[in-house]
């Protein structure tokens, strides 16, 4: 009984396009730019091939996934070379898992409503989905998806207390690019001294290369959040009682206490005392040395004005 193998399937430019979901002009681009191998010719029509299909598909994937084109043909280079995508594929995938143990959640423009007072604030919704706080539920113009229900918990606490939904944007907004300082810094130092051994760039990874960074990137992954949540706490502790300080101290202590006023110290002078005792320690520092230093001033007023103190001194 003989059998025979199945023809491989051979697409028109135009079914190619409808299949893969791009265009006809994007597809000759791609072919221009070395990212989809030339059609087979037959007679005067071009033939393209299964092959093209998942290619296309693959350009498609890690365009989502926010690889340029440039990145795109290296990684295809070496995949034409004959050495797996699954490494970096798998790294990819690595990176662009969840950060994060929050799951999304759905709401209803009336919920939101709701919690923040029960006053419709279309501007304030439209702020917020601009910034990425809710996302549009799919076919459903009265419902959002939450990324970070935490996050609108933040928010909506905030706003009980007594926040304006737009200062709470605002603050948000100056809030992330400092974070994502945070993060940049982070990622150049870790990558300085933990991924360059494996993606430094002067040649394609390997699958051992990627499958290596892969799991760092797991075991890394929490370091920065937990750095952050410590650096904060201590952060927030030492601004928090500096603040209530001077709050006292300007007009709202208890009676009988005593009563303190703000001084500027110049940065200088400021930094200075810090490297020297602390950051925690430099307010208390200055305190003392002002005290001792108008101690001093009063026992040399005494002694100026009572020549006795002076021979006291000298016999003693």
């Amino acid at each position: 009984m003989s059998s025979t193998a199945s023809p491989r399937p051979r697409y028109r430019i135009e079914t190619l396009a409808h299949l893969s979901g791009a265009t006809v002009r994007t597809i000759r681009a791609y072919q221009d730019r070395g990212l989809l191998p030339r059609p087979e010719r037959k007679g005067r029509a071009n033939h393209y091939s299964g092959a093209h299909l998942a290619r296309l598909h693959q350009i498609a994937d890690l365009l989502d996934r926010g690889y340029t084109l440039a990145s795109i043909k290296e990684l295809l280079d070496v995949h034409d070379t004959g050495r797996g995508l699954g490494g970096v594929l798998g790294l990819v995938a690595e990176v662009d898992g969840p950060w994060t143990d929050e799951e999304p959640a759905r709401i209803s423009r009336a919920e939101l409503t709701a919690r923040f007072g029960g006053v419709p604030d279309d501007a304030a919704i439209a702020d917020a989905v601009a910034l990425g706080v809710l996302d549009p539920a799919p076919g459903d113009e009265e419902a959002f998806l939450v990324l970070s229900p935490q996050e609108l918990s933040v928010a909506v606490e905030l706003h009980a207390a007594g926040v304006p939904v737009g200062a709470i944007t605002a603050h948000l907004r100056e809030l992330r690019s400092q974070v994502e300082h945070i993060a940049s810094r982070f990622l150049e130092f870790t990558a300085e001294h933990v991924f360059d051994r494996y993606l430094d760039g002067s040649r394609p990874p390997t699958d051992a290369d990627a499958a290596q960074a892969a799991s760092l990137v797991r075991r890394l992954r929490p370091l920065a959040r937990h750095t952050v949540d410590a650096e904060l706490a201590r952060a927030m502790r030492l601004f928090a009682t500096h603040h209530l300080r001077r709050q006292l101290g300007s007009g709202g202590s208890a009676p009988g206490a005593p009563k303190t006023r703000s001084v500027a110290i110049p940065d200088g002078t400021m930094r200075a005392v810090e490297r020297l005792v602390g950051v925690e320690h430099a307010v208390t520092f200055l305190t003392l040395a002002a005290e001792r230093e108008l101690r001093a001033r009063m026992l040399d007023d005494l002694s100026s004005n009572h020549p006795g103190v002076t021979d006291f001194d000298e016999r003693h």
